[in-house]
């Protein structure tokens, strides 16, 4: 679940080629996530993410929990909800 998006600024110095300093700044999108797994708080650079997932119809799964663990768990939670069995050739993502 998408919490906050906030702007983060950076100040870096760097050095010409006629030894003069120069400091500029860099300001970074920062997207506050819950997990979908275990519920613990984590941050995402937007520019790093795909600008369809900025949206709280996904699932977001921290770095810490197992992703394909937490999508076999969410295919039998709707296995269970539509009272289908393992075995049956229906597509789930239909209903």
């Amino acid at each position: 679940m998408i919490l906050e998006t906030r702007k983060v600024s950076t100040q870096h110095t760097r050095i010409s080629k006629l030894k003069k300093s120069h400091t500029y700044t860099r300001v970074k999108t920062l997207v506050s996530i819950q997990c979908d797994s275990c519920g613990s708080i984590f941050d995402r650079e937007q520019g790093k993410m795909d600008p369809k997932r900025l949206d709280n119809r996904y699932y977001h799964v921290c770095q810490n929990c197992d992703v394909k663990k937490f999508a076999q768990s969410k295919g039998v939670e709707k296995r269970r909800f539509w009272e289908l069995p393992v075995n049956s050739d229906l597509d789930i993502t239909r209903f």
